[in-house]
């Protein structure tokens, strides 16, 4: 077993350096988005030359988002199976770690047959009380774009999934939970179901009251949410409860999970292996999680 994990870390370090197409680009809105007043400064990469480096490289934190995107990394025609995922980078709804937790995310996924799509969401929060609303309205509208292309992008409408980090991490996991869609339908697009297929939460933040007693009022879990796989460190400072907690409801409502919370990891290591780290070997489990899923097997 240990040899297994190895290897699969090992190929993991390497789809770096394999050739990746470029990406189709699309906008998620014909116009302006849904409610959206804010006048911002240009995008813009944030970084300075000081900041945090995970796993001894930089991170683009690209703050001042008034487009929201989709940026789709389709794998070769060979090794796609129809599967896809919608990836919401975080960054405390101020800016996206868009390399981090976005792109090579989605590289990521290709190696794995998958169809990764980076979801370029609106920060800053626009709603000082509802900090997720615009990202979730943006998400929502992503998953209804991505299976209005299926057909397009060799997808199969039926296996299309969310995924997340912290920030992006909340944003995933109300998208996969809403009932209902967070904006007004505006053309055929959004004829095409907002809610995926199946989520994968990865250190997800802000689901848990101010005391962690339990979920956040409006996160509700019925015995139709979809299936979910969890990653989270016990001294993470964003509470691993947020995990934990939904986990546990998702439970009690019958619904498949998988929960993975390791002694030690911190916050903010996206895929970026650390040899000292076993958390950040969470990509192999999570490859294993959507093998069992059948998630990653080939459609004839």
């Amino acid at each position: 077993m240990h040899s297994r994990i190895v290897i699969a870390v090992g190929l993991y370090a390497m789809f770096t350096s394999w050739a990746v197409a470029e990406p189709t680009t699309l906008d998620l809105w014909p116009g302006k988005p849904p409610g959206d007043m804010a006048e911002l400064p240009p995008e813009a990469d944030t970084t300075q030359g000081d900041g945090r480096l995970v796993a001894g490289r930089r991170v683009i934190r690209l703050g001042n988002v008034s487009t929201p995107q989709i940026a789709v990394y389709r794998p070769p025609a060979e090794k796609a199976n129809g599967t896809a995922v919608v990836i919401c980078p975080g960054g405390g709804h101020h800016i996206l770690a868009y390399d981090l937790e976005g792109t090579e995310v989605a590289e990521w996924l290709n190696t794995l047959g998958v169809t990764g799509i980076v979801l370029k969401y609106r920060v800053p929060a626009r709603d000082p009380q509802r900090r997720w609303f615009a990202a979730v309205q943006d998400a929502e509208r992503a998953v209804s774009l991505v299976r209005a292309h299926a057909s397009e992008w060799s997808v199969d409408p039926e296996r299309i999934g969310i995924m997340g980090f912290s920030a992006g991490g909340e944003t995933a996991a109300r998208a996969a939970l809403a009932t209902e869609r967070y904006y007004e339908p505006i053309d055929t697009a959004d004829e095409q179901s907002h809610r995926p297929d199946f989520s994968i939460l990865i250190y997800p933040a802000y689901l848990t009251k101010k005391d962690n007693s339990g979920l956040v009022d409006d996160v509700q879990v019925t015995k139709d949410s979809p299936p979910c796989f969890f990653v989270h460190a016990h001294d993470d400072r964003v509470t691993p409860l947020s995990s934990a907690l939904l986990y546990a409801e998702l439970k009690r409502q019958g619904v498949s999970a998988e929960l993975h919370i390791y002694e030690s990891g911190g916050h903010g290591y996206g895929l970026r292996y650390v040899k000292e780290s076993p958390i950040t070997t969470w990509p192999a489990r999570c490859e294993t999680w959507l093998g069992r899923q059948g998630l990653l097997a080939r459609e004839e």
